[in-house]
């Protein structure tokens, strides 16, 4: 019997990165889970422009002073080395759109490749510091994860799928969802944010027992 496990993330958000490694833990601990996992565009800066816009201006804006900033990153950076994590935000040069990368997400997911996606969209961006706003970029992200790298390509070019993102973004918004990461299990329960493994095992177990 398997459960649906439905995750909103956005591929620059950084509890989502740590959410990911540390519900991974928790599946690598029980074998027998019963997750059936679908990834879900939610985009933190929905109104970004298409080339997204400088990091450090992106992180004054949202944070203030270096202090600010400080403040902000340092207990991400710690729950990031906790989980042995690469995050490495003196590489990040730009803070780009992710609309595109919801795109190659989705594009994705109707090749069963979806986790294969979003962990190397997260490793080029967090650990490589690459703008996963750039089509070349995703391009290569597509081909790392299995994908056909001329058929991403071309797809990225038009505007395939750019408005289903955009409205899938806005109504899971209107539901209710504020920030990411959120998950919704077996189309009925909410949790929220980058919970701990052992949380993530317990829910397992129940699941299981109750199966």
């Amino acid at each position: 019997m398997t459960t649906k496990l439905d995750i909103f993330s956005d591929p620059i958000c950084p509890w989502c990165y740590i959410g990911k490694a540390r519900l991974e833990a928790a599946l690598e601990s029980r074998p027998d889970h019963p997750f059936l996992i679908e990834w879900h565009p939610f985009m933190l800066n929905p109104s970004m422009p298409r080339a997204g816009m400088d990091r450090l201006e992106y992180m004054q804006a949202k944070f203030g002073d270096a202090d600010g900033i400080l403040k902000a990153y340092l207990p991400i950076q710690e729950a990031a080395e906790a989980m042995g994590l690469p995050f490495h935000l003196d590489r990040i040069r730009r803070t780009p759109s992710t609309l595109d990368a919801h795109r190659l997400i989705h594009w994705a997911g109707l090749e069963g490749r979806q986790s294969a996606v979003v962990s190397a969209l997260f490793r080029a961006y967090f650990a490589e510091g690459r703008d996963i706003g750039d089509p070349a970029v995703l391009a290569e992200v597509a081909g790392a994860a299995g994908l056909d790298v001329a058929m991403t390509t071309r797809l990225l070019a038009t505007d395939a799928d750019v408005q289903d993102i955009r409205e899938r973004d806005a109504m899971i918004r209107e539901r209710g969802l504020t920030g990411v990461p959120g998950f919704l299990i077996g189309r009925k329960y909410v949790l929220a944010g980058a919970q701990p493994p052992e949380v993530w095992t317990r829910l397992i177990d129940d699941l299981v027992a109750s199966a």
